[in-house]
């Protein structure tokens, strides 16, 4: 199976999240403000993009990031919600590149890039364990 026969350019798929205290960077310890922080911000982007290609998928496959290329454009409040966007601009082989975006209700929040590759689950999974043996 190629990865190009389930995933085409094109494909995107919108989630809205809202920003829940655990979300914050005063919570996560990425900064000093009540705000979005941004690993919360690329968490959401990466969720997006996961879930997308989750949805094509056979049994047996997964994916992994492998690349995340963000800009955090602005804050958004705690309390409001943010609008993620990621849309698939090139598949190669098993590596799946996303467009992503996030808006809360004034502005865009946040852009970038975003890559994931296409795993056999059990090989992956073979290869955790190597490491948990050594």
């Amino acid at each position: 199976m190629e990865v190009k026969d389930v995933v085409q350019v094109g494909a995107a798929e919108e989630r809205v999240f809202r920003v829940e205290e655990r979300f914050t960077a005063t919570h996560i310890g990425s900064g000093s403000l009540a705000v979005l922080a941004t690993p919360s911000m690329i968490g959401f982007m990466e969720r997006v993009a996961c879930d997308l290609l989750a949805r094509r998928l056979p049994e047996g496959l997964s994916s992994v990031g492998i690349l995340v290329e963000v800009r955090h454009l602005a804050p958004t409040p705690m309390g409001k919600e943010v609008r993620v966007r990621s849309e698939v601009t090139e598949v190669d082989g098993r590596r799946v590149t996303f467009t992503v975006q996030a808006w809360d209700a004034v502005e865009l929040v946040g852009e970038g890039r975003h890559q994931r590759a296409v795993v056999e689950v059990s090989r992956f999974l073979h290869r955790v364990k190597s490491k948990e043996a050594a």
